[in-house]
């Protein structure tokens, strides 16, 4: 897993908190484990794409969210998603990566390294026992590679690996609605992004069940499902249409 260093500072002068914010300091955390299906295809230097058979896989990913009651300032959260992506494909047409060409009617491999961070802010809209919802902004920012390779299987031997880095700013909600009683709720939260050639988003749609609820902790547990579709457009001389996506499960605990 990378490891990020970033200092982040964003202006939200656009936004204004039209809903009361928490009167006491919290604190979020959370992990939830993805089961994705993945498709898609990519290219260097605006050369032909190639698609590629990804395998499915389980990734995880980790959160951070800290809500306070300073008016005008944002609530933030950090996200970190794995999203590392191993596939084959038979070379159709000329496949050109990183001044390199792979041969037609060849068998090349890849990993594909699309993990990243996002970096959240946020205003409380309209926060009660029974319904939530929050606005603000996303910067997703990717610092990956992807190595491509001829499978070992064509006994021929070439490697080209491409790293590239890039903030792609999204627009962020999410809503939750409390079932009474029952200690349960559902939610929705999202990213998107549609800008000419570009479009990303990143969603999860699912249920809450709040285990332990106290004035020290809450503990919920959290299922759903989860897509993302990464159509990034000339990112490092990288070009994506990848699709990831398939069902979640999570814990998460307020202070």
């Amino acid at each position: 897993m990378k490891k990020y260093c970033l200092a982040a500072a964003l202006s939200m002068a656009c936004l204004a908190p039209a809903a009361q914010a928490d009167t006491l300091l919290g604190l979020y955390v959370g992990v939830d484990g993805w089961k994705s299906d993945n498709d898609g295809q990519f290219s260097y230097k605006d050369k032909a794409s190639q698609g590629f058979d990804f395998e499915d896989e389980t990734f995880v990913s980790y959160y951070a969210a800290l809500e306070h009651p300073v008016p005008l300032v944002p609530n933030i959260k950090l996200k970190y998603t794995e999203l590392e992506l191993d596939g084959d494909a038979v070379i159709v047409d000329t496949f050109s990566f990183n001044g390199s060409t792979f041969d037609t009617n060849r068998k090349v491999n890849t990993v594909s390294d699309l993990s990243h961070i996002d970096y959240i802010l946020y205003y409380e809209i309209f926060d009660n026992d029974l319904v939530s919802i929050d606005l603000g902004l996303n910067v997703k920012q990717f610092d990956g590679e992807i190595t491509v390779s001829y499978d070992p299987e064509e006994e021929l031997s070439q490697t080209e690996t491409k790293d590239f880095s890039g903030f792609v700013p999204l627009a962020y909600g999410r809503a939750e609605a409390g079932l009474p009683f029952t200690g349960l709720s559902v939610f929705f939260e999202g990213s998107f992004l549609a800008i000419d050639d570009s479009k990303v988003q990143d969603y999860q749609v699912g249920v809450a069940w709040e285990l332990i609820d106290n004035l020290a902790v809450d503990v919920a547990v959290k299922a759903g499902y989860r897509s993302m579709v990464l159509e990034l457009d000339d990112v490092d001389d990288i070009t994506t249409d990848i699709d990831a996506s398939g069902p979640f499960a999570g814990i998460q605990v307020h202070f």
